[in-house]
């Protein structure tokens, strides 16, 4: 560690047995990382025992345990409190840092939260060396509210690859003063909430496009699974900003984000009603929300067109090539 080292990263983590070794030492690498707080939020294999495991023996790491499942927004609130580094970066428990990514990312006083490229692996093709990465130009820019929550509006048959999914190193000082943190509350979308929160807040969110950030995609991921009412209470996150005053343009994108969310709400509500009532109480629960019938429509549809694509796309065993987040330029390499 050297007197540079002012990153805490923050890995909360449920069952990662598997995958947790490679993301605690691809942080502890960091030669800027002071602090590394692995949450095992109430898991109930050796996630825990598989962090020590991955210790360099120079004390930055830090594990907490929780004696049930409470949720990464809760989790992570609990590895603010327990840190102290004066800059917050969150790495999920099967993803993993580029070799050296803190080097020039966090360089400046030009932003409160700045993020990088991410660099998306097939599960099947990760258990290897870490994937060769371009050196992309940085081309840097600033991300206002209107064109984050609008990145956050995902479209049917589009890759995963919403704003959303950027992983922002966060100064404490700017969380501090603004009284930001996770709200414990959702267990989806709590990381688009906090930055929409943020950019509200004044937040300079620069995002650069050279990659640092190793994203494993994997089919059983749980960000991939919710409930219900995770949903609900997304848009009810969004229409708690947008109770107070805003700029007409963020309120109209917001508007869009929480309409959209409500619809995807909507439909998972209908088909939840389907599986357990039938199809026939599920009609008449539509029947009564006619707001929610283009929604409920509109999707069903939609995901019968899906599934036929699916249907009809080759199947191979050979995984996909890496992909990236962001458009980004090679630039002159070393």
């Amino acid at each position: 560690m050297t007197s540079s080292a002012t990153v805490c990263v923050i890995i909360a983590a449920k069952n990662a047995e598997a995958t947790i070794g490679r993301a605690v030492a691809s942080a502890l690498r960091e030669k800027r990382v002071s602090e590394v707080v692995v949450v095992d939020d109430g898991s109930q294999d050796a996630t825990a025992q598989a962090s020590l495991e991955a210790d360099d023996a120079t004390g930055r790491l830090h594990i907490l345990r929780l004696d049930r499942n409470h949720g990464p927004a809760y989790a992570r609130n609990r590895a603010i409190e327990h840190s102290k580094a004066p800059l917050i970066a969150i790495l999920d428990a099967d993803d993993f840092f580029l070799d050296g990514r803190f080097d020039a990312l966090i360089e400046g006083e030009d932003w409160d939260f700045v993020a990088d490229n991410i660099v998306f692996i097939d599960s099947r093709g990760a258990h290897g060396t870490e994937p060769h990465v371009p050196r992309f130009e940085p081309a840097p820019r600033f991300l206002d509210v209107e064109g984050f929550v609008e990145g956050n509006i995902s479209q049917r048959g589009a890759s995963r690859g919403e704003i959303g999914f950027l992983k922002p190193v966060m100064r404490r000082a700017f969380l501090d003063a603004n009284g930001l943190r996770y709200d414990e509350r959702l267990r989806l979308g709590e990381d688009y909430d906090l930055y929409a929160r943020a950019l509200l807040k004044g937040a300079r969110y620069k995002v650069v496009h050279g990659c640092g950030y190793g994203a494993v995609v994997r089919p059983d991921s749980l960000s991939g699974k919710h409930r219900t009412d995770d949903l609900k209470r997304l848009y009810e996150a969004d229409l708690a900003m947008l109770s107070g005053p805003l700029p007409a343009t963020a309120r109209t994108m917001l508007s869009r984000h929480e309409r959209h969310v409500r619809g995807r709400y909507e439909l998972r509500h209908f088909l939840d009603v389907k599986a357990s009532r039938g199809l026939a109480r599920a009609g008449i629960h539509a029947l009564l929300r006619p707001a929610a019938l283009p929604a409920i429509v509109g999707g069903i549809f939609a995901d019968k067109l899906d599934a036929r694509r699916a249907r009809q796309r080759p199947v191979s065993d050979e995984p996909a090539p890496p992909r990236y987040l962001l458009p980004a330029r090679i630039g002159a390499q070393r």
